[in-house]
């Protein structure tokens, strides 16, 4: 099976709150040549014994960045277009055309983005659609990895 052509994305992570959806992106970015960018205080330390085990012996081949918030995200990647991932657009992630350099940017498990960055990038933001009206939302890691790899291969 051919691997995807290798696109530069970056993946954001505002204020992780669990050690392991943390530790599975990570290991997601590791294969994907993919940065991973956490910004914010996360809910656990970054030498968690969880988190580490989650990306396993991996963490050697994560780009990773830290941020203190979204502001510096934003000066840290000043030729990036940044997209935001919520329960609340309506736009569809798979209707959307990603460009080289593109950020997907996503909120913390128990409450996602704040309201006030998502009525700034309103334009900007897009969902995983869900046709069980009774699931809130879908777990942090899958929700990563499915938007992820469809923009790897969905990239212009």
């Amino acid at each position: 099976m051919k691997s995807p052509v290798k696109k530069m994305l970056h993946v954001a992570l505002y204020e992780p709150e669990i050690p392991p959806n943390t530790g599975n992106i990570a290991r997601l970015c590791a294969a994907t040549f993919t940065p991973l960018h956490i910004v914010g205080v996360t809910g656990f330390r970054m030498d968690d014994r969880t988190l580490k085990r989650a990306g396993l012996d991996y963490w050697e081949h994560v780009e990773l960045h830290r941020h203190v918030d979204l502001d510096a995200l934003l000066a840290a990647l000043p030729n990036s277009r940044f997209l935001y991932f919520t329960t609340k657009a309506t736009r569809s992630y798979a209707d959307f055309e990603y460009l080289e350099n593109d950020c997907l940017v996503f909120g913390p498990e128990t409450r996602g983005l704040p309201e006030t960055v998502l009525a700034a990038n309103k334009n900007n933001c897009l969902t995983i659609p869900m046709p069980n009206p009774k699931v809130r939302s879908l777990n942090l890691s899958n929700s990563v990895a499915i938007v992820l790899y469809h923009s790897l291969l969905a990239t212009k």
